[in-house]
């Protein structure tokens, strides 16, 4: 039987109740990401890529794509 996921939202959600973040659960060796008003749609990766990610964002290199 498949284990249940446990979801955690950023402590940078402000901690209230709603549909403002983005949600993570950890099943080794895969990380699980939703938006919290989009519970279905769930995008699964390994933890290397949101490492990389985070470490580009923090360091002020992110730039979005301008469509």
């Amino acid at each position: 039987m498949a284990q249940a996921l446990i979801w955690q939202k950023s402590t940078f959600s402000g901690g209230a109740e709603g549909n403002a973040c983005v949600e993570l659960a950890a099943a080794p060796p895969t990380l699980h990401l939703r938006e919290s008003d989009t519970p279905a749609t769930v995008l699964t990766t390994t933890p290397a890529p949101v490492a990389h990610l985070l470490r580009v964002i923090a360091s002020g290199r992110f730039r979005p794509r301008r469509g």
